[in-house]
C-alpha cells in the first residue's frame, strides 16, 4: 500500500511538471545529476504546489534513514535493502535540495548563520549553500577526494601520507579493519541464510569463519597485562597447520568475493573485500604463527606495519579504509547530502560547512544526522591539519527537515544548525 501511494505521489509530480515545462520535469526528477541546479530558483508557484508532495514523502519515510550509502530502520538502527524505498528516498532528497535553494529557505539559512557569526568573536559573516554546486551530494571514499576538495597541493599530499601511514598501518588497526568487514559480512550472511540457503551463501559463511579464526591467531602477542619477559615461548610443534601466511587470507578473500559477487545486498562489503586485497597482497609473505614466541610475533607485526606503510600509496582506497577505522572504528565510506564548501571567516580562519537532509525532525534522527556530519567534518579537518594547511579550520554542520524549527546544537565543540524546509 505504501509503495503504491509513493508511486502515485511521484507520478503526480511528473504530470505537474510535464504540463508546465516538459524539459523541467526531466531535470527536476534527475536533480542528483546536477543539471537542474542551473535552473534555480524555480517559479514561486512550483514550490507551493510541490511542497505538499515533499511533506508527504517525509511523513512516509519518517522511520527510514540513509546512512553512508545504505537504508537504515531508525527504530533499531538495522540496515535493510529495498529498491523501491531507496528510490523514494533519492526522490525526496533530490526535491529537498531544490527547496534548500529556494529564496525562503536561503533567507532562513542566512539569518541563522549571520546571528551565529555576530555572536562569535572576530568572525566575519558569510553565506553558505547559496551556490548550486554547494548543494550537491558527495561520497567521500578516498584521500584524493578529500584533498581535491581542500585544494591540497601535491607536496602537501606527500606530507599527509607521511603522517597517516605510520598511524593507520599498525597491526591492531589493520586486523581491526579486517574484522569489522568480516563481522559485518557474517551478520549479513546469517540474515540471508534464513531466507535463502544457496551454495554461495553457505560457502561464504564457512570462508568468513575461517578468516576470523586466522585473525584471532594474530592476537597472540596482544596480552598487555604482563611484561614481555613473562610471555613464554609456546611449546614447539611439528604440526605445519600452526603456521600460516597472510597469503592464505588473501586467497580466502578471493574465493569469498567470487562466492558473493552476485549478492546485491552485500555489494558494499564485497567491494571492501576487494579494496583490502591490496594490503593483503603486500604482506602475503608475512607469517601468522601460533607456535612462535613473543619477540618473534612482535617482529611479524612490525613487518606488517613496515610493508603496509611503504607500499600503500596516497590514492589507495585500502589506506583510506584504514584511516576511517582508525578515526571512527568503522569502514563505511562517508556520505553527505550537501557538500558545502570552505568559507573565510577572518584572518587565517576558515569554516567548513556541510549538510544533511533528514526525513523527520525527531531528536533521534537529528542527533544521528549530527554524528554522521561530525564524522565527515572531522575527517576533512584531520587531513587539513595533516597537510599543514595555513589557517585554522572551524567546522559547521547544517541539517534540514520538513516542519523543523530553526535551532543550534553543539556537539564535540562544533556548531550544528537545524533548518526547516518550507515555502
Amino acid at each position: 500500500m505504501v509503495y503504491k501511494y509513493l508511486q502515485k505521489l511521484v507520478h503526480g509530480a511528473k504530470c505537474l511538471e510535464t504540463k508546465q515545462n516538459g524539459a523541467l520535469y526531466v531535470k527536476v526528477m534527475l536533480y542528483h545529476c546536477s543539471e537542474v541546479s542551473h535552473q534555480e530558483p524555480l517559479p514561486c508557484d512550483w514550490y507551493e504546489k510541490t511542497f505538499p508532495k515533499i511533506a508527504k514523502l517525509s511523513h512516509l519515510l519518517r522511520n527510514v534513514d540513509w546512512v553512508d550509502g545504505g537504508l537504515v530502520d531508525v527504530s533499531d538502527n538495522s540496515i535493510f535493502f529495498d529498491g523501491q524505498i531507496e528510490q523514494k528516498m533519492k526522490t525526496f532528497k533530490s526535491l529537498a535540495r531544490i527547496f534548500i535553494g529556494s529564496p525562503s529557505v536561503q533567507q532562513t539559512v542566512q539569518k541563522n548563520v549571520t546571528a551565529f557569526s555576530a555572536a562569535s568573536t572576530n568572525c566575519s559573516p558569510f553565506v553558505c549553500f547559496s551556490s548550486p554546486s554547494e548543494r550537491e551530494p558527495m561520497i567521500v571514499n578516498s584521500l584524493t577526494h578529500v584533498s581535491n576538495f581542500l585544494n591540497i597541493s601535491a607536496q602537501q599530499r606527500k606530507l599527509v601520507r607521511h603522517t597517516v601511514c605510520p598511524q593507520v598501518t599498525q597491526q591492531r588497526i589493520w586486523t581491526g579493519a579486517l574484522e569489522e568487514i568480516l563481522n559485518g559480512l557474517k551478520y549479513e550472511l546469517d540474515l540471508l541464510s534464513c531466507r535463502c540457503s544457496s551454495k554461495g551463501i553457505k560457502m561464504g559463511q564457512q570462508i568468513v569463519s575461517s578468516c576470523l579464526k586466522f585473525l584471532a591467531d594474530t592476537a597472540i602477542s596482544s596480552d598487555h597485562d604482563s611484561t614481555s619477559w613473562m610471555r613464554l615461548v609456546p611449546v614447539k610443534v611439528v604440526d605445519s597447520s600452526a603456521s600460516h601466511k597472510w597469503e592464505d587470507v588473501l586467497e580466502m578473500f578471493t574465493d569469498l568475493i567470487e562466492c558473493l559477487k552476485s549478492e546485491r545486498e552485500l555489494c558494499f562489503l564485497v567491494a571492501k573485500l576487494e579494496i583490502m586485497k591490496e594490503g593483503l597482497s603486500q604482506i602475503r609473505d608475512v607469517l601468522i604463527d601460533k607456535s612462535i614466541g613473543y619477540k618473534e610475533a612482535r617482529h611479524q607485526e612490525s613487518l606488517v606495519h613496515k610493508k603496509l606503510s611503504k607500499t600503500l600509496g596516497y590514492s589507495s582506497k585500502c589506506l583510506f579504509t584504514l584511516l576511517l577505522y582508525y578515526l571512527y572504528g568503522q569502514v563505511r565510506d562517508i556520505e553527505v547530502d550537501l557538500c558545502g564548501g570552505i568559507y573565510s571567516i577572518g584572518e587565517n580562519r576558515f569554516c567548513l560547512c556541510m549538510g544533511r537532509i533528514l526525513t523527520t525532525k525527531e531528536d533521534k534522527s537529528v542527533w544521528s544526522g549530527v554524528r554522521q556530519l561530525d564524522r565527515a567534518l572531522g575527517l576533512f579537518k584531520f587531513v587539513w591539519e595533516a597537510a599543514g594547511m595555513k589557517g585554522i579550520l572551524e567546522l559547521q554542520g547544517h541539517l534540514w527537515c520538513v516542519g523543523a524549527e530553526g535551532r543550534m546544537l553543539t556537539y564535540r565543540g562544533n556548531m550544528f544548525f537545524v533548518h526547516g524546509i518550507s515555502v
